[in-house]
């Protein structure tokens, strides 16, 4: 009995020590396969030591309907377009917090509120485009103004995003970079003293104006943003950073967000596909026909040139507080845009833990 008993004994104590061994080997195995994807990973190995820190309470991810359906080019869509209630639902689906406004929203504010209640999402901001260059436009400008404003008051948010587009040329069918406008000194006067008008009521409203450096239009170089930067007021005129529309004018976006990151209030994450973008520049084509062969992606593309990770790290920095918007205009009937939207936010949830 007693024999036996040891026998059993015997088994299980060399049972356990194999288990432990074996337990021990494949741990070995998983550090192994885990260091060789942190390795191989860029983006995994970033997560840990390089991982730039913002508020979650402060810092929003946010995604523009842009690569559903084009509000420039309302063509570059699906036939039949596709339904606002399907981009917020994906938009949700995917893990964002918010979107921008659209044309095809609801613009009943109470029927809009409550399609966007019931998929937990916020509006992150209105889009103005100004026109102080324009003679005779500046009256109109301060009254959409106004109104933007007020509609930003009624869904509870603070940023209003506005460009100059007086001239602009990105919605025509010509080379954007070679015939964009640009402004004489009083057009540059009128635009500034305009937009420091209107960073000032936002700001009496407790609202921020951010202004948006666009393809196409008069503010699109660096030279543009620093020359708009040093004659607007800081307190009432911030700076959107928008990489992808930076990228394209052949700006770096990481210069520009240590240049001005007390100033970027704002944020619009665009990447680009380079070897579409140097056909669009080799061959002049225009700004929405590029869209349409597909220059701009998701953050979390790999075939996306843009580094984000150092802009991210600026920006954290420099406590950035605000939304984190992805904004790729796409083709829907190129790419999957709900496809897409989940590679973006995996992407930026494993970059910033947001």
């Amino acid at each position: 009995m007693f024999e036996g008993g040891d026998r059993q004994m015997n088994n299980q104590t060399s049972y356990q020590k194999v288990s432990a061994v074996g337990r021990l080997f494949v741990l070995l195995v998983a550090v192994v396969i885990w260091g060789m994807t942190c390795w191989a990973s860029p983006v995994t190995a970033a997560t840990n030591s390089d991982k730039p820190h913002f508020n979650p309470k402060k810092v929003h991810l946010g995604i523009t309907p842009t690569g559903w359906s084009n509000g420039d080019d309302p063509t570059i869509d699906l036939d039949p377009p596709i339904p606002y209630q399907q981009i917020l639902s994906e938009m949700a689906l995917s893990g964002f917090q918010g979107s921008q406004t659209s044309g095809k929203y609801p613009q009943d504010i109470e029927v809009l509120k409550s399609e966007l209640k019931l998929r937990n999402l916020k509006i992150s901001e209105p889009w103005v485009g100004t026109e102080f260059t324009v003679a005779g436009k500046r009256d109109d400008t301060i009254k959409e103004f106004k109104k933007q404003m007020k509609f930003m008051k009624e869904m509870g948010g603070t940023k209003i995003v506005v460009a100059e587009l007086g001239s602009a040329v990105h919605q025509k069918p010509v080379d954007p970079l070679l015939n964009r406008p640009k402004f004489t000194d009083q057009q540059w006067q009128n635009l500034t003293d305009g937009l420091n008008r209107l960073g000032s009521m936002a700001k009496d409203e407790g609202m921020q104006l951010c202004y948006h450096p666009h393809v196409g239009t008069g503010v699109e170089t660096l030279d543009d943003i620093d020359r708009l930067m040093k004659n607007t007021d800081p307190r009432y005129v911030k700076l959107l950073l928008d990489t992808g529309h930076l990228y394209y004018a052949g700006v770096d976006p990481l210069e520009v967000t240590k240049k001005y990151a007390q100033r970027i209030k704002h944020v619009h994450l665009k990447n680009i596909r380079q070897s579409i973008l140097d056909d669009s520049i080799q061959s002049g084509r225009s700004f929405l026909d590029s869209i349409r062969e597909g220059v701009f992606t998701v953050p979390g593309d790999s075939e996306g040139a843009i580094d984000f990770q150092p802009i991210f790290q600026e920006l954290a920095k420099a406590n950035y507080q605000g939304w984190l918007v992805v904004e790729a205009e796409q083709d829907p009937n190129k790419v999957n845009p709900l496809q897409y939207a989940m590679i973006a936010h995996k992407y930026l949830h494993e970059v910033t833990g947001l």
